[in-house]
């Protein structure tokens, strides 16, 4: 009887290794599918943002459009006249 109670209390150094690995790898995997998790809702809450706010065009008043025009204009080299402005986009 006292091999037996010898044996149960000292496990082997093969079983604490194996143990501590088996305990490593399974934290990981946790702590991956929490993260998972998080960017699935994350990336939910996101879309539904996204869904809700509405692309705005503003039709530019002579003031803006002017502004710009030269702005572009500028930037191509060419004349403001060969230039249309038709919408802005409000980002």
């Amino acid at each position: 009887m006292s091999t037996l109670t010898a044996a149960a209390a000292d496990p082997g150094i093969l079983t604490v290794v194996l143990m501590g690995l088996g305990t490593v790898f399974v934290g990981i995997l946790v702590i991956m599918l929490v993260c998972k998790l998080f960017s699935m809702i994350d990336g939910k809450r996101k879309q539904k943002e996204e869904q809700g706010k509405k692309e705005e065009y503003v039709k530019p008043d002579g003031e803006l459009a002017a502004v710009f025009g030269a702005v572009i204009a500028e930037e191509l080299g060419t004349d403001v006249k060969n230039i249309k402005i038709v919408s802005v986009k409000k980002v």
